[in-house]
């Protein structure tokens, strides 16, 4: 088997990736679908040409592919010519789905060549099925997950081909979840997996009052920003013993890259400085609501890759200025705390202080910090805002293979964070 002298031909290093959360019943985190983009010369032609090449994957998975699914399984894209390629040497077969594109015209070698792999170990998904067509049908034995579009599926149409796939014995995955309304009508359906921003959308809750712990993360917070004592930042971790065991938890992280373990309060103000232990806190009030079972993992896992991303592109944009990537890292994290706490990012703006510069970042995505966000969301809502990826590199000077790079170390971080956090 070799690679097709079209994927040879494909710019390898000239590419970017995107990761979107596949969440299960209980809104845990499942896997990823990892998302391979030829960064276009000319206008893209997403339509007529699968843009995750075999070489690009390869790359991708030469870089460290595991490292960016961390303990999740990763869904990747793959259409005849990837199939009859060589990637598979590069791909861990526990790890990964092959998840086939809908407009692959299905042969007897590619039936043989599926059914070939699934002796190897490789699972499949059958993605954006709309019917129980020819093609379904004769691919439907081979098929470990069916994956059915909610954006182009009426009603009827999706709970009929749900309760024939479920028959089948199929697991069901609904793809473009976008509202709680809807991840809650394919649940009553028999839905095992949940793919789509639902759980990042603002929901604004009149009244709704953080927990005690967020309260007193918020109080901690406030304290640092407002250069009080060490000793007074101390007695107010103190206050809440479970805080102080969970921040200690948390600056012992290989995250955090400490020399030695931090075992006191006093030594973890005096070790990590206020800029740092604000970071960690930062990041508490996303893992509280997760321990107490509301199933925030997900926002958990998006907030500190986010905050992570933000913060690397900071550094390697602008190395010269003190404390910028602090504060991009801010940014990144705050950018979802609408969600989190379920009010307008007006209201929390008002209520957190924060410089004007990032003020203008969280609310219009303008200035240095909002271009910073604006491409961490492209690249999280690749599918839909692809065409926005290029003009956002472009107006930061940031090349596809630095994108990469940090991309690749942001997911690490953040999975390493989270297995910590919660």
């Amino acid at each position: 088997m070799t690679v097709s002298s079209d994927t040879q031909q494909a710019p390898v290093r000239d590419f970017y990736l995107g990761r979107q959360p596949i969440l299960d019943r209980n809104q845990a985190l499942f896997a990823y679908e990892m998302l391979f983009r030829n960064a276009p010369s000319g206008p893209a032609d997403i339509d007529t040409d699968l843009t995750a090449t075999a070489s690009v994957i390869a790359h991708a998975a030469q870089l460290g592919l595991e490292k960016a699914m961390g303990d999740a399984l990763g869904f990747i894209n793959v259409d005849a010519d990837v199939l009859n390629s060589d990637i598979f040497a590069f791909l861990p077969r526990e790890k990964v789905v092959l998840e086939i594109v809908d407009t692959m015209p299905v042969s007897l070698s590619i039936v043989e060549r599926i059914a070939e792999l699934r002796g190897h170990g490789f699972r499949f998904a059958l993605s954006d099925v709309g019917s129980d067509a020819p093609d379904v049908r004769q691919l439907l034995p081979l098929m470990d997950f069916i994956k059915l579009n909610l954006r182009d599926m009426p009603a009827l149409a999706l709970t009929r081909l749900a309760v024939m796939f479920k028959d089948a014995g199929k697991l069901l995955l609904a793809e473009k979840v976008e509202t709680r309304a809807e991840f809650e009508a394919c649940l009553a359906l028999g839905f095992d997996y949940f793919q789509g921003f639902y759980f990042a959308r603002p929901s604004v809750i009149s009244g709704r009052k953080l927990s005690p712990s967020q309260l007193a993360v918020m109080e901690l917070m406030t304290l640092i920003t407002s250069d009080a004592d060490n000793i007074e930042i101390e007695r107010a971790v103190k206050r809440d013993v479970t805080l102080g065991l969970n921040l200690l938890r948390l600056v012992n992280t290989p995250a955090v890259g400490a020399r030695y373990k931090i075992d006191s309060l006093s030594q973890a103000v005096t070790v990590l400085g206020r800029r740092q232990l604000q970071r960690w806190l930062q990041i508490m009030l996303y893992a509280e609501p997760a321990k107490r079972g509301t199933s925030m993992t997900p926002l958990l896992m998006l907030a500190t890759t986010r905050g992570r991303m933000l913060e690397l592109l900071a550094q390697k944009l602008r190395p010269s200025q003190r404390n910028i990537a602090d504060v991009a890292f801010t940014v990144g994290i705050m950018s979802l705390m609408d969600v989190l706490f379920g009010m307008t990012m007006e209201d929390i703006v008002a209520q957190i202080p924060v410089s004007d510069e990032v003020a203008d970042a969280l609310r219009g995505r303008t200035g240095f910090f909002g271009e910073l966000l604006h491409l961490a969301e492209c690249i999280e809502r690749m599918e839909e805002m692809e065409d926005q990826v290029e003009p956002a590199l472009r107006g930061l000077a940031l090349s596809t293979d630095e994108l990469v790079q940090l991309e690749m170390a942001a997911f690490e971080w953040s999975d390493t964070v989270v297995r910590y956090a919660l």
